[in-house]
């Protein structure tokens, strides 16, 4: 038992950093994935709004054309 003390003694430092590495890399992965997300959801948004003026301005010529 006295031959393991040391044993830990070094393990357990190096697992409780290991645990630290891994939360810190998993805050990264999620804070990328919400960012990216949102990225594609504001181009969702702006590209839908495109569309839709495109749509209101060739539907106005249209209009303007029939007259």
């Amino acid at each position: 038992m006295h031959r393991l003390r040391p044993l830990v003694a070094l393990l357990v430092p190096l697992a409780l950093a290991g645990c630290a590495d891994i939360k810190e890399a998993g805050r990264t992965v999620g804070h990328t994935t919400k960012n990216v997300t949102r990225d594609i959801g504001h181009t969702t948004r702006d590209t839908r709004e495109i569309g839709h003026s495109t749509r209101d301005a060739v539907k106005q010529v249209g209009d303007e054309l029939s007259d």
